[in-house]
């Protein structure tokens, strides 16, 4: 069976473990009331999908993408995955929402494809489906923020997702 260059390819990330509302003052940072966290829009730091509370039990946002098959292994894209310095990911951010509505971002996790093992990514663009699965607290239960690399973010493909 010959697979086609280009194909959709629909990520599922699935968060667990959040860190709640209020983030106590720390020796490195202000405290934070209110705390969400969503998926933030391609080069649009202020544009997110699917905003959720950080007290919510657990969290999850599906994200339609393109995947296509290249010299070099499967490349990712689509309006939710960022580009830069040659690393194709996904940003998670964190911010507060004031009373107004207005999302002030102060942290972002990054979910990289490069952390993806390549026969997960392949598998994935043969089944159209590729699922992240993390805990959202850091291990001093903080919002969990920079790269989140494996084993803390598990990859996995198929029909199941």
């Amino acid at each position: 069976m010959t697979v086609p260059d280009d194909r959709p390819l629909r990520i599922r990330i699935e968060a667990t473990d959040l860190p709640g509302l209020t983030w106590p003052p720390g020796p490195d940072s202000p405290g934070r009331e209110n705390v969400h966290v969503g998926v933030q829009r391609k080069d649009s730091p202020g544009e997110l999908t699917g905003l959720h509370p950080a007290d919510a039990a657990s969290v999850s946002w599906t994200l339609d993408c393109t995947a296509v098959s290249t010299p070099e292994g499967v490349e990712v894209s689509g309006p939710y995955v960022q580009h830069r310095m040659g690393g194709r990911f996904v940003y998670l951010s964190w911010g507060t929402v004031d009373g107004t509505g207005l999302f002030s971002m102060f942290r972002r996790a990054k979910l990289m494809m490069a952390d993806v093992g390549p026969d997960v990514l392949g598998a994935a663009m043969r089944s159209g489906r590729l699922t992240a699965r993390l805990r959202l607290s850091d291990g001093a239960g903080r919002p969990r923020c920079a790269r989140v690399r494996p084993p803390d973010v598990v990859w996995s493909a198929g029909q199941g997702t």
